[in-house]
């Protein structure tokens, strides 16, 4: 049995989510260069720049890489062999992660997104509530990993409730259709993310699941492998290009989870992450 302090966990949160919001991860950086190297278009190239002296002045002055710095979404993998010691005031794992969050955001200067009912639109003036998924797992183990999403990026994402007739072809062009109505809202280039199968719910859970993997990396299954490679090929033909002002940088990469689905349902669900692709984990 592990026991882990509420308080710890508080304090990893706040810590994380400045981090995802002031430094540009390793993966990405690595990618945009590289990217950036590649690029035909001038205009691409010049994005190209300014995005890699954004991330150096967040990261030297702790400013967040985007002025949206995201509603906070968390993953939890929780053992079953893990408790937690009540302190300083937390009387749950919720309480320190949403904790985590208000202090992260207010000490970091980092602008509050969300707001209390999605008409009358008054601010929290916390960033909360955070955002929560839960996958109880045997063991001790304990993960957290933190996602920030822009509304940028997530008004641009989409879920197909598909006929199974449509197969494979008709899947891409969904996620292909769903790149290129986003244009250069999402602040392009982007991680597409996308859940095949499962149910309405799950299909879109996948999809922003994904986006945690590390980018540059290949699917583990062939088949979804080479599936990826085909949607990132088709989406970079739409020439969107980077800031959407044109070039062959569309898409820095795409990540496929998929499931069972029901004999008569095929979801698909897009999850569109703008470039900063800010996310952070850690392991208690």
């Amino acid at each position: 049995m592990k026991t882990i302090r509420l308080t710890d966990i508080r304090d990893k949160i706040k810590d994380l989510v400045q981090e995802a919001n002031f430094e540009l991860q390793d993966d990405v950086l690595a990618v945009i260069k590289d990217m950036a190297a590649k690029e035909e278009a001038p205009a691409g190239q010049e994005v190209f720049k300014q995005m890699l002296e954004n991330a150096d002045i967040a990261r030297e002055e702790r400013l967040g890489l985007c002025q949206d710095t995201g509603l906070a979404v968390f993953a939890v993998e929780l053992g079953e062999d893990v408790r937690f010691e009540k302190t300083d005031g937390l009387d749950s794992l919720r309480d320190a992660i949403y904790e985590g969050t208000r202090l992260g955001y207010a000490e970091g200067y980092l602008r509050k997104s969300v707001v209390e009912d999605p008409v009358r639109r008054k601010n929290t003036g916390t960033n909360t509530p955070a955002y929560i998924h839960w996958d109880l797992v045997p063991g001790d183990a304990f993960k957290v990993s933190f996602i920030a999403k822009g509304g940028g990026a997530e008004n641009m994402s989409a879920i197909g409730m598909l006929k199974p007739s449509q197969g494979r072809q008709g899947a891409i062009d969904f996620i292909v259709d769903t790149v290129g109505k986003a244009g250069p809202n999402p602040c392009p280039p982007i991680l597409v993310g996308v859940g095949l199968g499962g149910t309405f719910e799950k299909a879109a859970y996948m999809a922003k699941h994904s986006l945690l993997r590390e980018v540059g990396s290949t699917n583990p299954d062939p088949r979804l492998a080479e599936l990826e490679d085909e949607i990132e090929r088709r989406c970079n033909a739409l020439g969107i290009g980077p800031a959407g002002l044109g070039g062959i940088t569309t898409v820095i990469d795409v990540f496929v989870e998929e499931l069972p689905a029901h004999i008569a349902s095929m979801p698909v669900a897009v999850n569109v992450q703008c470039h900063s692709a800010r996310h952070k984990e850690v392991v208690l």
